[in-house]
């Protein structure tokens, strides 16, 4: 099962790493992403990653978090650095697929909560 880890409490302008193991290896999964859900909003796009490393970014994080994959050690992680109060949200992995063209997402697992004091 998909599980995200890392989330906690964090104050304005700091930083903390997420990260996230798929089921079996990250070779399987040609596109790795973290989403994020804050109470009573919809699910959203924070970050994605192909295998080749091209990477995309929601445009209220980008400057500020680093997606990456380390095939090696079979993780994804969120590097997340000058968090604000709005960052504030429940975090999930999704390993999933790009097929002709189009993004496919896998399973959700279990999230990691995020809180941004100001």
């Amino acid at each position: 099962q998909l599980q995200a880890f890392g989330g906690g409490l964090a104050q304005a302008g700091g930083s903390l790493t997420l990260s996230c193991e798929p089921s079996g290896s990250l070779y399987m999964y040609s596109l790795m992403s973290w989403y994020r859900q804050a109470p009573g909003k919809d699910r959203e796009l924070v970050a994605d990653i192909t295998t080749g490393g091209d990477t995309n970014y929601a445009d209220p994080v980008k400057g500020r978090f680093t997606i990456s994959r380390d095939n090696a050690k079979n993780m994804v992680y969120l590097q997340m650095n000058d968090l604000k109060p709005e960052d504030t949200a429940a975090y999930y992995c999704n390993a999933g697929y790009t097929v002709a063209g189009k993004n496919i997402l896998g399973p959700w697992g279990q999230g990691t909560l995020v809180t941004v004091s100001s």
